[in-house]
């Protein structure tokens, strides 16, 4: 019999407990979690802000999954230390515990900068939790003035959930576009327009430098006054248990296709970890959900003796704001083809280099794109397919009679 420790409660998490299962049903599992809560959605804090979602419905898997899975949960708890050696980890209050086999699934957090007179700002939060939503909750009134420092995906999700409950919200960012880690210019301004539609202003290639107490100095002199402050500039990702211990580690945990890190009996999986972009072919992180879950599953099935590899990851990102969606995934190498269809609500842009999707942006068309993504992850060559029917529209009868069968049918 094992003894397997995981190292978080998120989606990566509940991947490995599963990957586990489906090899190991009989070895005890004991999951560390920081947080007070089971499993839940992330990405479902903004719309519980929205009052369209509420805890229960946020929880990624049903009440008994840990019991049903036979794991013990040690709730409000947090892992101090890794010993490769003796394979124990020490938890913040004292106790041990060994293990045969570990997967460290801590995730990230966010990143604050130093900001002058950060500390006079008595209502200040970040937006990584359900724990923030609910004290950003608890701190808005509907006459507030909201300032978010951050125009990716999580300022932008935030500012969407708080538009109903606050009177006005600012969202500054030293990039000149908003969702600059995804988008390019022009898809941004289709989306900035949009979110700017809806009451969003912003102040962009300008952001604090300083605080005096509920006023915010901008780099160019300006001054901003508000009520709260969210910072959403970014985040990094929860390296330091396992490069204290030894391990290999870069921007993020380095990984191999198994989610086996450089130490033994050691995993790593979710946005804590820095592994292969097969669009771009390089290693990177990908803090993404769907990845999460794979990696996770991937490190679960290894740990218990199985084996499995997760060799297809890709960036993507699929996100709204305000009835208006987008859809990224992939990269645009150097020297790649751009395909582009676009008016004023939509945009499609494909990129293809050396026969190959390797990547795309749209705004506005969401029909069948799991097609695009299937054709970057897989690398078909795009001779294979009738690429031209593609362009104008992902669909299966475009995709050749053996991807038909496998889709339709279940053939492998």
């Amino acid at each position: 019999m094992k003894h397997y420790v995981i190292i978080g409660n998120g989606v990566a998490a509940a991947g490995c407990i599963e990957g586990i299962r489906s090899v190991d049903t009989e070895s005890s599992i004991t999951v560390i979690s920081a947080e007070q809560h089971p499993v839940y959605c992330r990405p479902l804090i903004s719309y519980y802000l929205e009052q369209k979602t509420d805890p229960e419905r946020m929880n990624y898997r049903t009440p008994t999954f840990y019991a049903d899975h036979g794991v013990t949960v040690l709730y409000g708890k947090t892992a101090e230390k890794i010993d490769a050696g003796t394979r124990q980890v020490t938890l913040n209050t004292g106790e041990t515990l060994p293990f045969d086999a570990l997967c460290n699934a801590t995730g990230s957090a966010p990143f604050v900068p130093p900001m002058k007179g950060l500390e006079t700002v008595r209502e200040q939060f970040t937006f990584m939790t359900l724990d923030d939503a609910l004290s950003l909750e608890k701190a808005v009134t509907p006459e507030s003035k909201v300032l978010i420092i951050g125009a990716g995906l999580i300022g932008l999700k935030c500012a969407e959930g708080l538009h109903d409950r606050v009177r006005e919200i600012t969202v500054c960012d030293l990039a000149p576009r908003v969702l600059s880690s995804i988008l390019d210019e022009t898809c941004a301004a289709m989306m900035q327009k949009h979110l700017e539609a809806n009451g969003i202003e912003f102040l962009l290639g300008n952001s604090a430098k300083e605080f005096k107490g509920n006023t915010a100095i901008m780099q160019n002199g300006d001054k901003v006054d508000f009520d709260v402050l969210v910072l959403a500039v970014g985040v990094r990702p929860n390296t330091a248990l396992i490069k204290n211990a030894g391990g290999d580690v870069n921007r993020g945990i380095r990984v191999d296709a198994a989610c086996r890190t450089s130490l033994p009996e050691i995993y790593a999986a979710g946005d804590c970890t820095e592994y292969r972009d097969i669009s771009a072919d390089t290693d990177k992180i990908m803090a993404l959900m769907p990845n999460a879950y794979m990696q996770g599953h991937t490190a679960g099935v290894n740990m218990a003796g199985g084996e499995a590899v997760f060799d297809q990851a890709i960036p993507m990102n699929s996100i709204g704001f305000f009835g208006l969606h987008c859809h990224t995934a992939g990269s645009q190498p150097e020297g790649c083809e751009m395909y582009e269809e676009a008016d004023e609500k939509h945009i499609k842009r494909l990129f293809v280099k050396d026969d190959k999707l390797t990547g795309f942006m749209l705004i506005g068309h969401m029909h069948r794109t799991g097609i695009y993504t299937a054709l970057i992850r897989n690398q078909t060559p795009l001779s294979t397919v009738d690429f031209a029917r593609l362009k104008l529209e992902p669909q299966l009868a475009a995709m050749g009679s053996a991807y038909r069968s496998k889709v339709l049918k279940g053939v492998v």
